[in-house]
């Protein structure tokens, strides 16, 4: 994502998955990581002792050491402004292309080659992108 809210810059979000930071941090150095929320909160839970109990320094260590090391990967959406908050927080946008490409590939159920299957991917994400930049924009950059 490129705007005023980030001249010059992007925001990339995604899961805490290694190759995906390893290819980041060596690809886009620079450009702030969001980790995502709803993974963050799924990575949280299992340093939970127990259900019932509340996630206290004596109580449950492990997690307020987690909780230390890792709550900041998901805040860094909050340097954007309020309205793209809501969007970039998770990778759920990214999840919503990724499954239309899967429903759109499983009804051709088979490829002649790695090519047409590549042409039609690319041909439904070029839908996806034409969608957003003609009126059904995912983020807007005029508030």
């Amino acid at each position: 994502m490129k705007g005023p809210c980030c001249p010059g810059r992007g925001l990339i979000t995604s899961d805490d998955h290694g190759g995906l930071k390893a290819a980041r941090q060596a690809v886009f150095g620079a450009v702030p990581w969001q980790r995502c929320q709803f993974h963050l909160q799924h990575n949280a839970q299992a340093h939970v002792p127990r259900q019932e109990m509340k996630a206290y320094e004596a109580s449950a260590p492990k997690l307020s050491a987690w909780i230390e090391a890792n709550l900041p990967e998901g805040l860094s959406v909050f340097a954007l402004p309020e309205a793209h908050r809501r969007l970039l927080r998770t990778t759920n946008g990214l999840e919503r292309v990724n499954k239309e490409v899967r429903r759109r590939t499983r009804v051709a159920t088979l490829f002649p080659s790695e090519a047409s299957c590549l042409r039609l991917v690319s041909a439904v994400l070029m839908e996806i992108s034409d969608e957003w930049e003609a009126g059904k924009a995912y983020l807007t950059f005029n508030e």
